[in-house]
């Protein structure tokens, strides 16, 4: 299945994948435990899409937190996996 915006439906396209492997239900479930995101999206301001998905009830894991030049928060997606957001600072 995949899903795109509705704003943008010619924009990105995300793939959505079954886990029903025991393989995948494994490489989700070890990603998971060590802390690391399943992927991450670009954002051009970590805290204001952190208040605006919390609002909506996103579960943050991570709140805003700066590491080096780049900002991160990461949160569940309902399905098991760590979704980072991330944005670096303007040039």
């Amino acid at each position: 299945m995949t899903v795109v915006s509705p704003e943008a439906p010619d924009g990105v396209e995300l793939l959505l994948e079954p886990n029903a492997h025991p393989a995948a239900q494994a490489y989700q479930e070890a990603l998971v435990a060590d802390g690391i995101p399943a992927t991450s999206f670009a954002v051009d301001d970590v805290q204001a899409e952190f208040e605006r998905l919390s609002a909506a009830g996103v579960t943050f894991l991570q709140p805003p937190t700066e590491m080096g030049p780049v900002t991160t928060a990461v949160l569940e997606d309902t399905c098991g996996n760590l979704i980072q957001i991330a944005a670096m600072p303007a040039a």
